[in-house]
C-alpha cells in the first residue's frame, strides 16, 4: 500500500493548521500540489499583477522543493485567472520558471473569484512525478 505524505513548508503551516488543507500531498514518487495564489510569507496578496504571478509561482516552487521535487519533475500545469485578458502575462512569467523541455501539459482556466478573497488573479495547481519515490 503506497502512503500519502502531506508536504507542508514551514511558513504555510498555517495553511494547514487554520485552513484545513494540505499545500501538497505525496504518493509515492508523485507529488501533487494544492493551487497556489499570491500570497507571500506573511499570508498577505501581492498587489502588482507580475508580482503576484511571480509569487504564485514561487509558492508552488516552494512546496515543490519541499517534497523533494523542483518545477523541472512537473507534469500537468492547471491555472485558474480572474481575467483571461492576463494569459500573455501568465506565459511569460511561467516560461521564465519552465525553462526546459518538454515543458508540462497545461490548461487555463477563467473563474471569477480566487482564493476566497477578492484581489487574487491566478492560482496554479501542479502534479510532478519524481523520477524514484523516497
Amino acid at each position: 500500500m503506497t502512503t500519502r505524505q502531506a508536504v507542508i513548508p514551514a511558513t504555510m503551516q498555517a495553511v494547514y493548521d487554520n485552513i484545513g488543507y494540505a499545500p501538497g500531498v505525496k504518493v509515492g514518487n508523485t507529488v501533487y500540489v494544492s493551487g497556489q495564489i499570491g500570497r507571500d510569507q506573511n499570508m498577505q496578496l501581492v498587489v502588482d499583477s507580475r508580482a503576484q504571478v511571480e509569487q504564485a509561482f514561487e509558492n508552488l516552487k516552494l512546496v515543490l522543493e519541499t517534497a523533494g521535487a523542483s518545477l523541472a519533475d512537473v507534469v500537468d500545469l492547471t491555472s485558474w485567472h480572474t481575467d483571461m485578458r492576463d494569459l500573455p502575462l501568465f506565459m511569460q512569467v511561467r516560461d521564465q520558471y519552465f525553462e526546459t523541455h518538454p515543458r508540462p501539459a497545461w490548461t487555463a482556466i477563467g473563474a471569477p473569484m480566487l482564493g476566497g478573497a477578492p484581489g487574487y488573479i491566478v492560482e496554479i495547481k501542479a502534479v510532478a512525478v519524481l523520477q524514484s519515490a523516497d
